[in-house]
């Protein structure tokens, strides 16, 4: 039997998987999202959303898919993984992604750079124009781009129309990716709608909680997480989402282990602090190899090893 059927779950409320129908929406993902449809709506072009880590980008692109599947008129395709080896590759995954040969009826397997980018230009026409559909782009770890394909990027969205862009590009990405494109002004010129997303705050925080547990079937009066317990999730947390959900999915597993009714400060307290003599531990196995290859102790400077949250 799950774990989660124990406590009167019928689904796993913390798993941290992208799942749509466990996004609990913010006000800050809400205005993101619904600034993004706007955009796409009038063909904009360009919308880039940032975040740093477990902020809920991925969740956010997954529920923009869910959006778009609904609505008519939309040809949309999501690149997960964005670390493309050069132009040529990167424009092959398009030409292939979007169906590009069947729906122009030409062979493309031998075709160059500027053959694949005037291939997909006339795709978009055919698509955009013809055929009144929006393309859309949608590029999840958006940081993973390197400067050719931004530039290649840029070049796609010069393909336009008097009213509007050919192809209608999302990109959501950590903060690493504003450096690249800040040094780009013609790329950063075209950029319609820009948008940062931040951690929750206290009261989202016990939302999330309560949503995904709701979410997931429990139904019993008993409050399953306390205040006080939400107090400590969030202190170790920080609000991210991510973190929550990870940290949660552990409590759940304590209480049951701890045959307890309701998460309290002093579980929350333990299982952060296993949590933590588990990456002392690490930490500590980490450095011992290091001073053994005779290499220079305490990880990569500004880096996130180390700290449980990651």
């Amino acid at each position: 039997m799950a774990y989660y059927s124990i406590l009167g779950f019928s689904r796993e409320p913390f798993s941290t998987s992208p799942d749509p129908g466990f996004f609990y929406l913010t006000k800050e993902h809400d205005m993101a999202l619904t600034n993004i449809l706007i955009e796409l709506h009038l063909k904009r072009g360009l919308s880039v959303i940032f975040g740093d880590i477990g902020t809920g980008k991925t969740s956010l692109s997954r529920m923009l898919v869910q959006e778009l599947s609904k609505r008519g008129g939309m040809l949309f395709h999501i690149i997960l993984n964005p670390a493309f080896s050069g132009e040529e590759q990167f424009l092959r995954a398009l030409v292939q992604n979007f169906n590009v040969e069947a729906s122009l009826k030409t062979d493309l397997s031998s075709a160059d750079i500027l053959e694949l980018r005037d291939a997909f230009e006339k795709f978009l026409i055919q698509k955009a124009v013809v055929e009144k559909q929006t393309v859309i782009l949608i590029i999840d770890e958006a940081q993973k781009l390197d400067m050719n394909t931004l530039e290649t990027l840029r070049i796609l969205l010069n393909f336009e129309t008097n009213e509007f862009k050919l192809l209608q590009l999302v990109l959501l990405g950590q903060v690493e990716l504003y450096p690249k494109i800040v040094n780009m002004p013609n790329f950063m010129d075209r950029i319609s709608f820009k948008y940062t997303l931040n951690p929750l705050d206290v009261s989202e925080t016990k939302e999330l909680i309560e949503f995904r547990i709701r979410t997931a079937g429990y139904n019993s009066r008993m409050e399953l997480f306390l205040g006080e317990a939400i107090s400590e999730i969030y202190s170790f947390t920080r609000g991210y989402p991510r973190q929550i959900t990870k940290l949660c999915h552990q409590l759940l597993k304590a209480l049951i282990l701890q045959n307890k009714q309701s998460v309290d400060r002093v579980l929350v307290q333990e299982v952060i602090e296993k949590e933590m003599q588990f990456h002392i531990r690490g930490m500590g196995a980490l450095q011992s190899e290091a001073s053994w290859g005779n290499q220079p102790q305490g990880g990569v400077p500004g880096s996130r090893l180390g700290d449980p949250r990651y």
